[in-house]
């Protein structure tokens, strides 16, 4: 069986963008901080500290990158032979132990399979290279099983990595933690051994250690990691935390009420795989389609073999008989018929800063009816940013004024909520006096001396009473979804600022595409309160509210739109995130901000973090698609054909590779036209085009 370039090529595409996923995810920096239980306090600066430690499987690990690496090394040292005139038993010698270093698993795997009645597409490829070796054309076998062990060994490798980061999701947890006794006492104890009921001590900056409720003590938590929340959540006596999350600025007392293995961080890791090894079931199509007619060409050929010898006919004659109707009748054609367009669209979707991590799953995103989204980090940046200045009547200043001293106050603050007022300040070019007798109080907000002014900047439930007139400006800001910060001089209520966060503002334009393009309006899933979630949802164009969500709850909710019919393609970009994407048909991550575990679960990748994208990516593969089917038209059409020809006629040999070749580049080429920028335009077009399905 010869070996056409057109599918060395589509094969090598393959396993270049298979390189490029795994070396892009390598490259990403950590943005999460691990902090133990002796670090000295994180600052909060950052939104969101988040998670993963950096788990990483080294290439060379894993026993199918050795062997891979073998059969290329090999291959290449029989090719140079080969082309510098050298022996020809000496460049058969090392194509052969090319042909045995990296054909001896799959064709192992392929001899299991077997057993289960099952035809490995591996084994086939084996069969095949012998076969090209049987006729002489050793290279081309040989070169077939480096491109097969090659993307073997990609693929090993993206698995072990998806693992390292389910693994290094547990180390969220501190290892050990900090046991009150009932006399006060401190005892340091694994976390893993904390009971339900036990007290526990969290000193600022560190990591909680198991879920439970503050007994006392107030604090600020950023549990971005485990709700998606963008800004840390207030904590006080009665309020429940959870293990993995990050302490700020407060010291809290924490009764604990799960043990480590129930926590909820430990759901999201048995979430993330019991979804991921749910999904692996899915086939292709186009797989089941190869599997039969790969079974009936190999029985075919067989009995073209045997049943003219049994009849009496010449050993030559019924061996060329044969052989040419496997060439004709190989699935070379077919294969060509689904992986270029599969593969080339890939290569301009990544070329645009989408990232698809199989041919697998271009298919299915084609398939997809019904999009959800993740708010923080998705349809947000996940930033908080002064959206309101209200001054309340009768202070007697202007806005700028408010603003200016809110930001002075707040300057010395590393909370997030400060940041963004003081961002909002610098913005408007205002200067900011120097504070003095700076104070911040965990929970409730900072005080200072500003312009010999004494000012208290903070949350209105610890600075104003039912009675203030702000207290309505505080509610209208809330319904609204706003955070409500208040501003007092000398005691006294003088403004309130809403803060929110900020929508791409791409974000309605791709929601609008996604709806005309799936034909069915999207679901917004957030671990927010509902005001924020329905505010952010108004802006832009989505009706489908579910907010409150925890990470099992969000699985439940893609399961409920699966259950109902649809496709459901997730879109997010936290850790919360993760088992959502795992379990949904296919699962985006925001790339630029995403956790690496929900980059390494996520089927796809949006790099740019372009929202107009992910519209643009469903498009380009439902023309992947129509391309495959056509292209499987075309492959029936020849191979039909020749094998009429060969089996009712007689077939000459070279015009039997001749029209096998043949069809292979016509579907080849009609595949790699999805490479073409012109196919990244259109199908940007198609996703912004009303009433384009």
């Amino acid at each position: 069986m010869s070996h056409d370039r057109s599918l060395t090529h589509s094969i090598h595409e393959d396993v270049f963008m298979r390189s490029v996923m795994v070396e892009a995810s390598a490259r990403r920096p950590r943005r999460f901080l691990v902090v133990s239980s002796t670090a000295t306090p994180a600052r909060s600066t950052a939104a969101r500290p988040a998670a993963v430690p950096a788990r990483r499987t080294r290439l060379f690990e894993l026993p199918e990158m050795r062997w891979a690496a073998t059969a290329l090394v090999l291959f290449l040292a029989g090719l140079a032979v080969q082309v510098l005139s050298g022996p020809e038993w000496s460049w058969w010698t090392l194509y052969l132990a090319c042909y045995v270093t990296g054909g001896w698993e799959p064709g192992l795997a392929g001899l299991r399979a077997l057993r289960e009645k099952t035809l490995d597409v591996d084994l086939l490829m084996v069969v095949a290279a012998i076969g090209a070796a049987a006729l002489g054309q050793v290279m081309d076998g040989g070169l077939l099983i480096v491109i097969f062990a090659t993307s073997g060994a990609l693929e090993a490798l993206a698995t072990a990595r998806t693992e390292d980061s389910v693994r290094g999701l547990l180390d969220l947890a501190p290892d050990t933690a900090t046991r009150l006794s009932p006399e006060g006492d401190e005892q340091t104890v694994k976390a893993a051994d904390l009971q339900v009921g036990d007290v526990v001590l969290v000193r600022p900056g560190e990591r909680i250690a198991a879920d439970g409720a503050v007994l006392s003590g107030a604090g600020e938590v950023d549990q971005a990691t485990i709700t998606g929340e963008p800004l840390p959540v207030d904590k006080t006596a009665g309020d429940e935390v959870f293990a993995g999350t990050l302490n700020g600025t407060g010291s809290l007392r924490v009764r604990v009420d799960r043990r480590a293995e129930d926590s909820v961080v430990a759901r999201i890791a048995a979430l993330v795989e019991e979804a991921s090894q749910t999904k692996a079931k899915t086939q292709l199509f186009i797989e089941k389609v190869e599997q039969r007619y790969s079974i009936g060409m190999v029985t075919a050929t067989i009995a073209l073999f045997v049943i003219p010898l049994l009849l009496g006919e010449a050993l030559q004659d019924s061996l060329l008989r044969a052989m040419t109707f496997m060439i004709v009748a190989s699935p070379c054609a077919v294969v060509l018929a689904t992986m270029p367009p599969l593969l080339a669209a890939i290569a301009n979707a990544g070329r645009h800063g989408v990232l698809v991590k199989s041919a697998v799953v271009m298919e299915q995103l084609g398939a997809t009816t019904r999009v959800a989204f993740d708010k923080t980090g998705t349809l947000t940046r996940g930033t908080p940013e002064l959206a309101e200045i209200h001054v309340l009547p009768g202070t007697g200043i202007t806005e700028d004024e408010l603003l200016r001293l809110a930001a002075a106050a707040e300057h010395p603050s590393e909370h997030p909520l400060a940041a963004a007022i003081v961002r909002a300040a610098r913005a408007r070019g205002l200067d900011l006096p120097i504070a003095d007798e700076f104070s911040a109080r965990p929970g409730r907000g900072v005080s200072a001396r500003v312009d010999d002014r004494f000012l208290q900047v903070g949350s209105p439930a610890a600075f104003l009473s039912t009675s203030d007139d702000a207290a309505g400006v505080v509610d209208v800001l809330q319904e609204q979804g706003h955070t409500a910060v208040v501003v007092l001089c000398e005691h006294r209520p003088i403004g309130v600022l809403g803060i929110t966060d900020q929508i791409r503002p791409e974000a309605a334009p791709a929601v609008a595409a996604v709806t005309r393009l799936t034909g069915t309006a999207p679901v917004l899933l957030t671990g927010d309160n509902a005001a924020t979630a329905t505010r952010i949802a108004g802006r832009v164009g989505i009706i489908d509210v579910r907010a409150g969500l925890l990470p099992d709850d969000k699985v439940i909710a893609v399961r409920d739109l699966e259950t109902d019919g649809a496709r459901v393609t997730m879109i997010g970009d936290g850790i919360n995130d993760a088992p959502a994407l795992a379990a949904a048909h296919t699962g985006i991550a925001m790339g630029g901000a995403g956790s690496d575990l929900s980059l390494q679960t996520a089927d796809v990748v949006v790099v740019r973090d372009e929202l107009t994208t992910i519209p643009a990516v469903i498009a380009l593969s439902r023309r992947a698609r129509r391309v495959v089917t056509a292209n499987l038209i075309i492959a029936a059409v020849f191979i039909t054909g020749l094998v009429l020809w060969d089996l009712i006629g007689t077939l000459p040999l070279p015009l039997g590779v001749a029209g096998h070749e043949g069809s292979t580049v016509i579907v080849g080429l009609n595949g790699l036209r999805l490479l073409r920028r012109a196919a990244w335009r259109r199908a940007t077009r198609v996703g912004a085009t009303p009433g384009s399905r």
